[in-house]
């Protein structure tokens, strides 16, 4: 009895230990990859580059007065719409105490020197009129007489001017109506009424009433990196993708790259400038952010594979894919790639869009599979 119960538990502890490692085992086999397959397509692909930037017009003009004193009265608002000579803002003239003195007292020299040129020339011509002097003498005197009444005259003028800021004759010459010299929108006015102005001359720019610009023609201005700037060219077409208008893109054509670039952040970027082309529908405002994708390269109609179905051989680097021939059967084609965008690749040569390439990467790699191999089962 004692010896068959030994016997017994002799037995369990075996079968309990060979339990264990039939477990073990078990647990231990890797399953059978299977691998899936994938078809090429025909699209188009586009190699393309991001330049981030804004939307300016391609021309902005400053309206700045040509005389100085305090804004009286302003006709605009920013965002209005206004053709070319519509009033912009009125200037009141506030005269220079001694601007104006020195012109009072041209006057009265002027005055002086009149009156006096007068009474020669009424005494030469009484003179001529009895034989007693030449033509020649009067012909002096009445000249020296009407350059005296000319400079009166201007030295009128020009005291009206110092006092007033126009004078009459002069027209639009002197004006206190600040005019547009140009059709198109008004950007800014940063000027309010009340604000003193300073005429533009030959030492002074003069102080900015308005900004203004034409809609119509606007133009992207953006950066990209020294990486990218080697391979466009003035000519290039660019979609522009506006950031308040996301679900629209507008054509432009890049026409100027800058010859010299720019340390921003440790990284080179050159400037570059596209033009819009807008329609008479399209409303833009200046200094919205933009991106513009820069198309380097373009194909269509081409066959198109997943960059994840690639392999590379690791001697020669060249690329290959693994083509099912049988069930989870695959040989090795090696191809020719054309441009790719990062996501899809063009295959020139080695497979066809028939062709069942497997996903290699999708489960596992291929050193780590166990399924059955073709003529191409290695790298």
């Amino acid at each position: 009895m004692k010896h068959t119960r030994t016997i017994v538990i002799l037995l369990v502890i075996v079968l309990t230990f060979m339990g264990g490692l039939f477990f073990f085992w078990k647990r231990n086999q890797k399953k059978e990859v299977e691998f899936t397959t994938k078809q090429g397509k025909v699209e188009n692909i586009v190699l393309s580059t991001i330049a981030t930037g804004s939307i300016i017009p391609e021309e902005e003009v400053s309206i700045r007065p040509n005389i100085s004193g305090i804004v009286d009265k302003i006709y605009i608002k920013a965002g209005d719409q206004i053709r070319l000579g519509d009033p912009i803002a009125k200037i009141k003239v506030v005269p220079n105490i001694q601007n104006v003195q020195s012109s009072r007292n041209g006057v009265a020299q002027a005055k002086i020197d009149l009156d006096n040129q007068k009474k020669i020339y009424d005494r030469q011509k009484q003179l001529f009129d009895q034989g007693v002097i030449s033509a020649n003498d009067f012909d002096n005197a009445k000249a020296r007489y009407e350059r005296a009444r000319q400079t009166y005259v201007s030295a009128n003028e020009n005291y009206q001017i110092v006092k007033t800021g126009t004078t009459k004759g002069l027209g639009n010459l002197a004006n206190t109506t600040i005019k547009s010299t140009i059709s198109g929108i008004v950007l800014d006015v940063p000027l309010k009424e009340g604000n003193q102005v300073v005429q533009t001359n030959s030492f002074n720019a003069g102080t900015l009433v308005a900004s203004m610009a034409d809609i119509s023609k606007m133009i992207f201005k953006g950066k990209v990196d020294e990486s990218e700037v080697g391979k466009i060219e003035e000519g290039m077409p660019i979609k522009i993708t506006i950031g308040a208008m996301p679900d629209k893109q507008y054509d432009a054509k890049l026409n100027y790259i800058a010859p010299k670039g720019e340390t921003t952040n440790g990284a080179v970027q050159f400037d570059i400038e596209a033009k819009l082309k807008l329609t008479n529908t399209d409303k833009i405002r200046a200094g919205l952010s933009a991106n513009a994708s820069i198309i380097l390269e373009e194909v269509t109609n081409v066959l198109a594979l997943d960059e994840s179905l690639l392999q590379y051989d690791r001697k020669t680097k060249k690329p290959f894919v693994e083509v099912a021939i049988g069930e989870q059967q695959f040989e090795r084609r090696e191809i020719v790639l054309g441009i790719s965008d990062g996501i899809k690749v063009e295959i020139k040569e080695g497979i066809s869009k028939e062709d069942n390439i497997k996903v290699w990467n999708a489960l596992g790699s291929p050193e780590g599979k166990k399924g059955k191999k073709g003529k191409g089962g290695k790298n």
